[in-house]
């Protein structure tokens, strides 16, 4: 049996940029993307913490050290610059591989620096 679980979290994220006009997605830095434990082209659901909106996209990975989260396509008219997001990847794992495993979920300040890592 394949259960889903969470690999990994960005709590609170800021949203840094919106492109109405460009293939949708979500732009992730790359350094908050190997912070979780998710990779470029996965699927992803985001939550928005400041009007409720819930929907899903892929990553895009955005530049190293850049502090970017950037909605893209129709997600852009579900956020504002500014918005606070949760950003989560899953995957699936074996029973026994789900018994072990530990998510991995950085907590985010408003310039989307990582303030706590946990599970």
């Amino acid at each position: 049996m394949q259960v889903e679980l969470i690999i990994g979290k960005l709590h609170a994220a800021t949203v840094t940029e919106c492109r109405l006009y460009y293939q949708g997605s979500v732009t992730i830095d790359r350094d908050l993307i190997d912070a979780v434990g998710l990779v470029p082209h996965q699927k992803v659901d985001i939550y928005n913490i400041n009007n409720g909106e819930r929907f899903s996209t892929y990553i895009l990975e955005g530049k190293r050290g850049s502090k970017t989260i950037g909605l893209n396509g129709a997600a852009a008219r579900l956020v504002q610059i500014g918005d606070r997001v949760i950003i989560v990847g899953f995957g699936f794992f074996t029973s026994d591989e789900a018994k072990k495993h530990e998510p991995k979920v950085a907590v985010l300040n408003e310039r989307n620096e990582v303030v706590s890592m946990g599970h």
